[in-house]
């Protein structure tokens, strides 16, 4: 606990550079640009689509029963929208983490590794398309999820467990490797996470919780259908925010947790009692299929 406690008081303040809040923007612009054009394209044809199947398939009278059921009958007439608005928000969640992880990461552990670990041998046993595949496999999974409890999103004491849950699982796998992927080595990072998988856990739960946040932008009912442009910008902007600091948080633990096993490796080093020690030493392989 307190080694995770120290990890966010240093994300914190790494936060509040200036680098780091300029970070944030090249990733924001970059998925304003790609969903502006495809909510001009395409948000129309998909609310038609859903349109026509609640048509086909009673789902008016369906969905206008439950929501008269949970208290929430006054939003049945914007149903639909905001069937369309939701299932757009893991492919934001998407575009936001892939262009955090690719553009932002490395910037992130740059500026990490050179003010607090300078001396921490780098051995690379990460690359760009580890980060791509942990990212979509995970996302994957990620939206299943999400799709599965989606009705009992709409029902506010669980929105605030189930949507923590997965956002921590998510942040969890994505992070842990993005975090490592330019110092540890392939042994180095199995080892660290299996020692370490319940605080990189608390970790993924608590930034979970924080990336479940925006969500809440989108409960507004007939306000979310006509704010949606708007409410679309903020919400990317705080996903992108959010996901800048939880690297900043998984840099800060990973790295310092890397540090002292790799310390106590040279300990049992020299004392000869226990091959551990090759853990510290790169073995050139690639791990981005774990």
């Amino acid at each position: 606990m307190r080694d995770i406690l120290i990890s966010f008081g240093r994300a914190l303040y790494s936060q509040l550079h200036v680098r780091m809040l300029l970070l944030t923007l090249t990733p924001f612009v970059l998925s304003i640009v790609v969903w502006g054009l495809i909510l001009w394209l395409g948000l129309q044809p998909l609310i038609d689509w859903v349109q026509a199947y609640f048509l086909d398939n009673d789902g008016f009278r369906i969905a206008g029963g439950v929501l008269a059921w949970l208290g929430l009958g006054a939003i049945k007439t914007v149903v639909v929208p905001l069937l369309a608005m939701w299932v757009l928000l893991p492919l934001m969640i998407l575009t936001a983490l892939v262009f955090v992880g690719t553009l932002a990461m490395p910037v992130i552990v740059r500026h990490v590794a050179s003010r607090s670990y300078p001396d921490l041998v780098r051995h690379r046993g990460g690359s760009i398309w580890g980060t791509l595949w942990i990212s979509l496999t995970s996302f994957f999974v990620f939206v299943f999820m999400w799709l599965v409890t989606l009705p009992l999103s709409v029902i506010p004491p669980l929105t605030f467990l189930i949507q923590p849950v997965l956002w921590g699982w998510l942040t969890y796998r994505v992070m842990a490797y993005d975090a490592l992927a330019e110092h540890a080595d392939a042994q180095e990072w199995r080892r660290l996470v299996k020692t370490h998988r319940w605080a990189l856990l608390a970790i993924g739960a608590i930034t979970g919780a924080m990336g479940a946040a925006p969500t809440l932008l989108w409960l507004g009912g007939a306000l979310s259908v006509i704010l949606f442009p708007i409410l679309a910008a903020g919400a990317i902007w705080l996903y992108v925010l959010v996901f800048v600091f939880t690297g900043l948080w998984f840099e800060h633990y990973c790295l310092q947790a890397l540090e002292r096993q790799r310390a106590d490796d040279a300990k049992v080093a020299s004392t000869g009692a226990s091959p551990l020690s090759t853990a510290v030493q790169p073995t050139g392989k690639k791990w981005h299929s774990v």
